[in-house]
């Protein structure tokens, strides 16, 4: 390590500056690959990917500091009724977790190694993917791959609120929504839009002939224009409804599928992990049958027979309960 990391590292600690240390452990790692410390650096990021923090991130703390001492909230708001244009989802509260097949668990990765290793890719002038589309039918993990790219980037994840960020007042939606990527310059994070339909309608097909056409170009404008330290992660359910012209400006543009027979063992098992199962129980045949729900429906399906094994006062879960439960619950397309 050179003189000049040593200095920025120990200006980084004594001024808790945590954005400015998780830099510098990328350089760090950065810099054992190229002195060909494979083992090292290999095992620096597996630390990096799986510590978790023992107080609040930095993020956070600049936030909690910021009320503390000025009494306002730095998140962006509406001018007019100084309404929060975005929710700051904390650490402890994101789900990460997820049963996934290795073509989309691949695309993940992928995501992050490339975030993580900016650094190295900026030297050949090479920028990592940081404008995600997530597209697939509900329930099947779109807002839970965003929050898991949060999580194990360790990055502060906001989530717009559009219940703020729309207006009935002429161009006031797509100020707000300028407000919001403006304020993502400032700070290394996800910005998530979910279940962007709310403002990327297609402009073809919409009656609307003033605010969504007006929202659909200031989107496509910030997205052309993103150049922030995080990533935007945007969400929908019905990908045909989207403006054509929005597939374009994204990096990759990933569909999460409905889970398959063998990933729906999956999530039945990890869901019943801390129940006794019955051994009758045939998780093949009962998989198959459960095929084409989604995986937030698999896991409502397991969760409610375990919740009816322990109501009823029964130590192991057999099939009658996960039976009763199917028979009451809808699919979900």
């Amino acid at each position: 390590m050179n003189a000049d990391l040593y200095k920025r590292l120990f200006k980084a600690i004594f001024s808790e500056n945590n954005v400015a240390l998780k830099k510098i452990a990328d350089l760090i790692i950065a810099s054992e690959r190229e002195n060909n410390h494979k083992v090292l650096a290999d095992l620096l990021e597996k630390i990096k990917y799986t510590e978790k923090p023992k107080v609040n991130n930095g993020f956070a703390q600049y936030m909690n500091d910021k009320t503390l001492s000025s009494g306002m909230n730095t998140l962006p708001t509406s001018k007019r009724n100084n309404m929060q244009l975005v929710s700051y989802i904390q650490r402890d509260q994101l789900k990460h977790q997820m049963i996934l097949n290795d073509e989309i668990e691949t695309k993940l990765v992928c995501i992050e190694k490339e975030y993580a290793a900016k650094e190295r890719l900026s030297k050949y002038n090479l920028s990592p993917k940081k404008k995600i589309l997530l597209h697939g039918a509900p329930g099947c993990g779109k807002t839970l791959a965003a929050e898991r790219l949060a999580w194990n980037l360790g990055l502060p994840l906001l989530k717009v609120r559009f219940d703020s960020l729309l207006s009935s007042y002429f161009g006031e939606s797509a100020t707000n929504l300028r407000a919001v990527f403006d304020f993502c310059k400032k700070e290394p994070v996800v910005l998530l839009l979910d279940e962007c339909d709310f403002i990327a309608k297609s402009r073809t097909t919409s009656q609307d002939v003033g605010e969504v056409p007006r929202i659909v170009n200031m989107l496509l404008m910030l997205l052309d224009e993103y150049n922030s330290p995080g990533l935007v992660v945007a969400t929908t359910n019905l990908k045909v409804s989207l403006d054509e012209a929005l597939f374009r400006r994204f990096d990759d543009v990933i569909e999460i599928p409905k889970p398959s027979v063998n990933e729906i063992k999956k999530l039945l098992t990890i869901t019943f992990s801390a129940m006794n199962v019955s051994k009758e129980i045939n998780w093949e045949l009962l998989a198959t049958e459960l095929e084409g729900h989604s995986a937030a429906n698999i896991v409502s399906i397991a969760q409610n027979a375990a919740k009816s094994c322990v109501l009823e006062g029964s130590k192991i879960v057999q099939m009658e309960h996960i039976n009763g439960v199917i028979k009451n619950i809808s699919m979900k397309y």
